[in-house]
C-alpha cells in the first residue's frame, strides 16, 4: 500500500510519527492530513531520506533548485551546491539540469545528500529528443514516460509534471495573450510539441498511466505550473487559472488512486494579488499542499530577486502557502553559483518563518520571544544560537569587535539596553 492508502486505513506509519515529532503535533493529526491529501511526506523505496512533511498545519518548507545548463556543465559544482543547500537549511532540493548526462548527474546529486529530491522529467525527454532528432517537437510519447520512470528509479522523491497544459489551456493562452510571454521551460516545451504535432498533452491524455508509474516508485506528483506568469502584469490571467482548474482535477483523480499530490502555483504575482492566489489555489485543489514558485512581487530588481521573493514568499506563507521555492540573486541573470544557492536558501527560510509567525502565532513566535529576551539580557551566545544563520551573525559582530564586550559597535558605551538594565528591572 502507499502511504495515502495506509493513512486512509487508519495506519500511522513511521514516517508520520517522525513528522509529528518534528512539528510538535499529534501523529493522528498527520495521519488525517495524509489521508485527506492535505499533507504529503516524500519518501522512496530506493534510498533513505530525511523525512519532511509538507502541508496544512505544518511549518512552511523551503525548496532549493540546482542543475547544470546547456552553457555550464559542472556536475561536481552541482553536488557542492546540493550539499551547501542542505547545510543552509533547505527542506528539499530540486535537480533541474538541462545539460550533460541527465541520469548520471542526478544520481551524483541524490547520493550526496539526505534531502528529498525533485525533478522535471520532461526536460530530459525533450532535450534528448533535440539531441537525437534535431528538435524537441520530435519527442515520442514513450520517450516522455520512459524518462519519467528512469528518474523515478534513481530515488527521485517528487516530480513536477505538467498535467494541466491541455488544448483548452493553450486556447486560453492564445486568446488572452501575455505581456511577458511564457517563462516556464516545461510549458514552452510541451505547448510547442502540442502545436507542432496537433496532439493533446500525453501527460494529460494518459494520466492514469502516469499515476501507475509514480505509484509504483512512490513518487509524489507535483502538478507543474507551465502557465505561470513571468511578469507581474500577467499574474492571475485566464491561462493560469485554466491550468489550475485542470491541475486541481488531476490532483483529485491521483489522490483517489492513492498517490500523494502537491499543487504548484504562480511565479510573478504583485503583492495585492497574493492572498487571492493562495486562497483560490487552496479552495480549488481541496486544500492540497500548495507549492509557490517565489513569488516575485516586482520585475525591476534583477540581482536582488532573492529579496523580492522574500517579500512575496512571506506574504504567501502567511495566507496558507505550504511550500516555497527559493529564488537566488542570480535569478533572470545567470546560473546560480555556490554563494547564490546559500543566500537563496537562507533568505527563503527567513520568509517562511515570517509567514509562519502569522499562520501559527502560538508556535512560530516563541522563537522570536526567546531572541527578544536574549537581546534584553545582552546574552550574545544565546542570540547566536537562536539566529537563522549563527555563523554569519557571529562573524559580523566579530568583524567590528566592540570595546565593551556587552554591547556592539552600533551603540558602544551608549547601548540602550545596558543603560536600562542598570537602572530598571523590565524583565517579563
Amino acid at each position: 500500500m502507499t502511504i495515502v492508502e495506509d493513512a486512509q486505513k487508519g495506519i500511522i506509519t513511521e514516517e508520520m510519527k517522525i513528522v509529528a515529532k518534528d512539528e510538535g503535533l499529534d501523529p493522528e493529526f498527520i495521519r488525517r492530513g495524509v489521508a485527506a491529501g492535505r499533507i504529503v511526506i516524500p519518501t522512496s523505496p530506493y534510498r533513505q531520506v530525511k523525512i519532511c512533511g509538507i502541508g496544512e498545519g505544518l511549518r512552511t518548507k523551503v525548496n532549493a533548485s540546482i542543475g547544470v545548463s546547456s552553457d555550464i556543465v559542472d556536475p561536481d559544482m552541482e553536488v557542492q551546491k546540493a550539499i551547501a543547500a542542505e547545510k543552509a537549511g533547505a527542506d528539499t532540493l530540486m535537480e533541474l539540469g538541462t545539460g550533460g548526462d541527465f541520469l548520471g548527474i542526478r544520481k551524483k546529486v541524490i547520493d550526496s545528500i539526505s534531502l528529498s529530491v525533485g525533478s522535471v522529467p520532461l526536460y530530459q525527454a525533450f532535450i534528448e529528443a533535440a539531441r537525437k532528432y534535431g528538435s524537441i517537437v520530435h519527442m515520442t510519447e514513450d520517450e516522455l514516460f520512459n524518462a519519467t520512470e528512469a528518474q523515478a528509479k534513481l530515488g527521485t522523491n517528487f516530480m513536477a509534471i505538467h498535467t494541466g497544459i491541455n488544448n483548452i489551456t493553450l486556447d486560453r493562452l492564445k486568446a488572452h495573450g501575455r505581456y511577458g510571454g511564457l517563462c516556464s521551460r516545461g510549458g514552452a516545451f510541451m505547448s510547442s510539441w502540442m502545436l507542432h504535432n496537433e496532439k493533446e498533452n500525453p501527460l494529460y491524455a494518459n494520466f492514469d498511466y502516469l499515476v501507475e508509474i509514480l505509484k509504483e516508485h512512490e513518487v509524489v506528483l507535483s502538478t507543474g505550473n507551465g502557465m505561470r506568469a513571468g511578469a507581474v502584469h500577467d499574474a492571475t490571467d485566464r491561462a493560469q487559472i485554466q491550468e489550475l482548474i485542470i491541475n486541481s482535477e488531476m490532483a483529485d483523480k491521483a489522490h483517489k488512486q492513492g498517490l500523494q499530490v502537491i499543487v504548484e502555483g504562480p511565479g510573478h504575482v504583485p503583492l495585492d494579488q497574493i492572498a487571492t492566489n493562495v486562497k483560490l489555489m487552496k479552495e480549488m485543489s481541496g486544500h492540497k499542499p500548495f507549492y509557490m514558485l517565489g513569488p516575485l512581487v516586482t520585475d525591476v530588481a534583477p540581482g536582488y530577486d532573492h529579496i523580492v521573493t522574500a517579500i512575496g514568499a512571506s506574504v504567501s506563507a502567511s495566507y496558507g502557502c505550504d511550500f516555497l521555492c527559493y529564488v537566488t540573486p542570480a535569478e533572470h541573470l545567470a546560473l546560480p553559483n555556490l554563494e547564490d544557492v546559500i543566500t537563496g536558501v537562507k533568505t527563503s527560510r527567513i520568509a517562511a518563518h515570517v509567514g509562519d509567525m502569522i499562520k501559527y502565532p502560538d508556535r512560530a513566535r516563541q522563537w522570536d520571544l526567546d531572541m527578544g529576551r536574549a537581546r534584553r539580557e545582552l546574552d550574545w551566545e544565546k542570540m547566536y544560537s537562536l539566529a537563522i544563520d549563527p555563523e554569519h551573525a557571529r562573524a559580523v559582530r566579530n568583524s567590528r569587535a566592540p570595546e565593551d564586550t556587552d554591547a556592539c559597535t552600533m551603540c558602544g558605551n551608549f547601548c540602550a539596553l545596558k543603560i536600562v538594565n542598570q537602572n530598571y528591572n523590565l524583565a517579563k
